[in-house]
């Protein structure tokens, strides 16, 4: 069969590179003849015939654009669904009516979970392109907007610590991750970040934040800079013997989005943090014994990391995967996505691409952080 006709969606959260991957898209389809339809809203739109024609000479330099012009959503088509497999195949029957011959799924692992599944029990022609700021995609090194995220993050560390100085303040920092410290670890050791809490090592509250806090002040050290992730959370241990705030229970119900995810953020673990320190009077005191005031507060980045135009790595990153994606569909290599493998792009199973991957011990990453937590307090000790 000859692909005429195209449809592209974007699910999940937005992210810079978005809209670089569509016009990637565009101009080899546009180059091979083929017709582009945009789905709206994702998944959403998909099953509501909700499109928009995409023609590129209405899209000039489409790819330094933040966002992404076919809006997204969080829908899951499954949710509620006695048998998936009949769900996918009722969805890939709407390729008919929304008159596309192959679509084109951009986004996370929950996106693309849908793809995979739609290709898996229909044999719908269908490729996926992996996003996600959160980088926590095991098919690929990198995913389009990530880097942008990551600077956007230091950045803000990076001006934060001047008001912290000014103050003599602990600023609790909170940033995007839930599941995956890629985020967090990046963004704090390139802003030099203090503390770098991150879901794949959980925290001990005494040991990780109020040791070190005191070990800082007595070595000289009069502003101080936490980073930590959204999903970044105490150990059991910790948890029961360190926090008057929280308990597990609050964790175990917290609410959760149409796939089941926890919505981390909701528990705001930066406030958490902030109102723990506050409570600890033997931290204040060591704070006053060496003349600094103690004075915490948390900032969350939140939807900022989102915000604002692609970086050119993730302009050119966002063009090749659509490039790569429109390539699958002529060669018609359905159930597939695209993937970074060190500098090329390659294509790889969805049922692999769309697993989940996360910092693990032996990174280099976590290393660094740890030299950079102990060997800065240690080397003003005298």
């Amino acid at each position: 069969m000859t692909v005429k006709k195209v449809g592209i969606l974007t699910g999940g959260g937005d992210c810079p590179g978005l809209n670089s991957v569509i016009y990637g898209i565009m101009l080899k389809a546009f180059d091979a003849g083929v017709e582009c339809v945009g789905i709206l809203k994702g998944w959403k739109g998909f099953i509501e015939n909700k499109t928009i024609p995409l023609n590129i000479a209405e899209h000039d330099d489409l790819h330094t654009v933040g966002g992404t012009l076919l809006y997204t959503s969080r829908t899951n088509p499954f949710k509620g669904v006695s048998s998936v497999e009949e769900k996918a195949k009722e969805l890939t029957m709407n390729f008919k009516n929304l008159g596309i011959d192959a679509l084109i799924a951009i986004g996370g692992d929950d996106t693309l979970g849908i793809a995979n599944s739609m290709f898996k029990y229909a044999k719908a022609k269908i490729v996926g392109c992996p996003k996600t700021i959160d980088n926590d995609l095991a098919g690929t090194h990198y995913t389009f907007g990530f880097w942008s995220a990551v600077q956007l993050a230091s950045n803000a560390l990076d001006n934060l610590t001047t008001t912290a100085r000014s103050h003599q303040r602990v600023f609790v920092v909170e940033i995007m991750g839930r599941d995956a410290g890629f985020l967090t670890m990046y963004s704090g050791i390139s802003a030099g970040a203090d503390i770098i809490l991150i879901p794949e090592t959980p925290f001990d509250f005494e040991m990780d934040i109020v040791d070190v806090l005191k070990k800082r002040v007595d070595s000289g050290y009069t502003y101080h800079i936490i980073a930590t992730s959204e999903g970044a959370y105490p150990n059991l241990k910790s948890l029961e013997r360190d926090f008057k705030t929280i308990s597990k229970e609050v964790i175990d119900k917290l609410p959760k989005d149409s796939f089941g995810n926890p919505l981390l953020a909701k528990l705001n673990i930066s406030q958490i943090i902030v109102d723990e320190l506050n409570l600890r009077d033997d931290l204040m005191n060591e704070f006053k014994k060496n003349d600094v005031e103690f004075e915490c507060r948390s900032v969350v980045l939140g939807h900022t990391m989102r915000a604002g135009t692609p970086n050119s790595f993730d302009r050119i990153l966002g063009l090749r995967f659509g490039l790569a994606a429109m390539k699958l569909v002529l060669e018609e290599k359905f159930g597939h996505m695209v993937s970074l493998q060190g500098n090329k792009v390659k294509a790889i199973p969805l049922l692999e691409g769309i697993k989940k991957k996360y910092i693990t011990s032996e990174n280099d990453k976590m290393e660094i952080r740890d030299l950079l937590v102990k060997i800065r307090y240690l080397s003003k000790q005298k």
